[in-house]
């Protein structure tokens, strides 16, 4: 008899909840601001572009930042959808310069549950930075973004990548930018789009649990370093074009003929739960994918630095080229299954490997998409793992490989490290080199 009174109270709670929801219609940002702290609401808000100026103003940004008020918007209302199909705010940059925010604080910050947000474009424009953050972070429980869409800019220095350094390291301090941050549980990203044109990530989880990812898009620039390299003024010259990373030359400095992404990860994780993408695409990006715990299904990189950058992975009918750099680094101690497509695609630019693979356990099959015979043997690597932060221009070191089957169905060379004992190998393409122990050839 309890359980079937607390049955009948859950019941009633949840249709008194349906009951007491409110439809409103709102047509500006401070009303926006005003319901996004509210709870059971339908907020539907009248298409247009909107001046996020009109409501918060350069010279209120000095007040905001005495009171520690560090977001545009706060949603921490729960329960709530947004509709804000054809709504569109631009933001001055302006606004983060003034606002002057401690170091990785998010702009638009969701910290409720159960919350709805359809179909917002955000566009970043004009001069100005801040210290770092991402412009939107998604926090609580059940939260689903839908269709939004990001633009951002406002980093610097910008248009080296991460040659000038990151973090810590650094020939330059970096002023970045990110997309997307994702700190929650249970959070569903559906067909969101970033485009990158700062130095930040797109898409990134740091501690969130079990987030899913469907139909998303993360787009940034490149520019090859030869580019970089006749610039006559800027803060790479200025610097006698400097690189934190050692190249194969042994020089600390960018190096000609390669081509970079001006910008961080498409997908990232950092001490997460468990994530899954469907139907994703990265271009353009340093590492399209760098993900861990992760399960990808029929997603693509694009012309990315490298495509791949997967630990404890599962991925199936994924795809991408290695047209400026690897379609993967595999690593890990925890097996990982891989079904990657090679697309077709070379350049001028150099390429070291197609893909290195160390760590334990993994099964791997890399098969060809089109032209399968390429001008550049470009090898796949079993028993080297990722140069410095996956740096193109700096030397791929060996690394232990140990259990690994790797079924290479493209024509595509392969090159065998010392360190790389009791694998199986199956391949189209020739064993160039061979140092490894207990190694099963299987030529198919």
């Amino acid at each position: 008899m309890k359980i079937i009174k607390s049955i009948l109270m859950i019941g009633l709670i949840f249709i008194s909840g349906v009951i007491n929801a409110t439809e409103v219609k709102i047509n500006s940002i401070k009303e926006l601001d005003h319901y996004a702290s509210k709870s059971g609401n339908t907020i539907t808000m009248s298409p247009g572009v909107y001046q996020l100026t009109d409501y918060l103003s350069v010279d209120s940004m000095i007040s905001r930042h005495d009171r520690k008020e560090f977001q545009f918007i706060t949603f921490s209302g729960n329960n709530n959808v947004f509709n804000l199909d054809g709504v569109e705010f631009e933001l001055d940059n302006k606004l983060r310069s003034a606002l002057k925010s401690p170091k990785h604080t998010s702009e638009f910050l969701i910290t409720g549950s159960n919350n709805t947000i359809k179909g917002l474009t955000l566009k970043y424009k004009g001069e100005g930075t801040s210290s770092g953050g991402a412009a939107i972070e998604v926090g609580g429980i059940g939260n689903i973004l839908q269709k939004i869409t990001l633009y951002i800019n406002g980093s610097f220095p910008y248009g080296y990548g991460d040659y000038l350094g990151k973090g810590p390291v650094c020939v330059i301090k970096h002023q970045k930018h990110s997309g997307l941050l994702v700190t929650g549980i249970n959070t569903k990203l559906l067909a969101c789009k970033i485009y990158m044109r700062s130095f930040g990530h797109a898409f990134f989880i740091q501690g969130g649990k079990n987030t899913y990812f469907e139909d998303c898009y993360a787009e940034g620039e490149i520019r090859s370093t030869n580019e970089m390299l006749a610039e006559k003024s800027g803060p790479a010259f200025d610097n006698n074009f400097a690189s934190v990373y050692t190249s194969y030359t042994g020089e600390k400095k960018i190096q000609h003929d390669y081509m970079k992404s001006l910008n961080e990860c498409g997908f990232r994780t950092y001490s997460t739960g468990r994530v899954t993408a469907v139907n994703c695409v990265a271009k353009n990006m340093r590492v399209g994918f760098a993900l861990a715990k992760v399960s990808l299904i029929n997603c693509e990189a694009i012309e990315c630095e490298r495509g791949y950058y997967l630990n404890n992975a599962v991925a199936k009918n994924c795809r991408g080229d290695a047209k400026y750099g690897p379609l993967i680094y595999l690593v890990g101690e925890k097996p990982s299954n891989i079904d990657l497509i090679l697309m077709p695609g070379e350049s001028d630019m150099m390429v070291h490997a197609v893909a290195t693979i160390c760590g334990h356990g993994h099964e791997i099959s890399i098969k060809s998409n089109g032209k399968d015979v390429r001008e550049k043997a470009i090898p796949i690597m079993l028993g080297y793992g990722m140069p410095q932060s996956g740096e193109i221009s700096s030397p791929i070191p060996q690394k232990f490989a140990e259990d690994i089957k790797l079924t290479n169905l493209t024509s595509l060379p392969i090159v065998i490290g010392e360190n790389a004992n009791n694998c199986i190998v199956t391949t189209n393409g020739n064993i160039t080199s061979n140092h490894g122990t207990d190694i099963k050839i299987i030529k198919r």
